[in-house]
């Protein structure tokens, strides 16, 4: 192998490593007590500057992978109703594509009703998948695992 060749593949190594290191959303995960045994789960994305997320929703011409969050199942806590989006919603149309995207940069907070069964102290945990791109690129789709204590 040339000395050219070694130095091309380092540098392509290296750019890959860093692409795929890249984590342009960081989330944090609270609760807030609204009611007896009732609480809202946050569960909250800040997204770098020049990046975003895309919705739960998105319309059937979409090819953007919707955010989803999926609760893993816990006897002493229910479910109500669906999971929230709070945020600025942005609508972007593609006009070469013709399709339409749903999606929020800076910041978004998924939130989720849930009743305790009992007066205990449990959590609620489950995954979140969702693919951060900017206008020019995406970066994989990523799965992340999340639990909140409620008290």
């Amino acid at each position: 192998m040339t000395q050219k060749r070694i130095v091309c593949l380092a540098v392509l190594s290296f750019l890959g490593t860093t692409a795929f290191s890249q984590n342009p959303v960081s989330w944090n995960y609270t609760q807030k007590k609204i009611g007896d045994k009732v609480y809202e789960v946050h569960l909250t994305a800040t997204i770098e500057k020049g990046w975003h997320i895309y919705s739960q929703h998105q319309s059937k011409d979409a090819i953007a992978l919707p955010t989803s969050v999926k609760f893993n199942s816990n006897p002493l806590v229910s479910l109500k109703g669906k999971v929230d989006e709070k945020g600025k919603l942005e609508k972007m149309r593609d006009e070469v594509m013709q399709i339409e995207n749903s999606q929020y940069e800076n910041q978004v907070d998924f939130v989720q009703l849930v009743n305790l069964k009992a007066n205990v102290k449990t959590n609620v945990s489950g995954e979140i998948e969702f693919m951060v791109c900017t206008n020019e690129r995406c970066l994989p789709a990523k799965k992340i695992n999340f639990s909140v204590a409620l008290n």
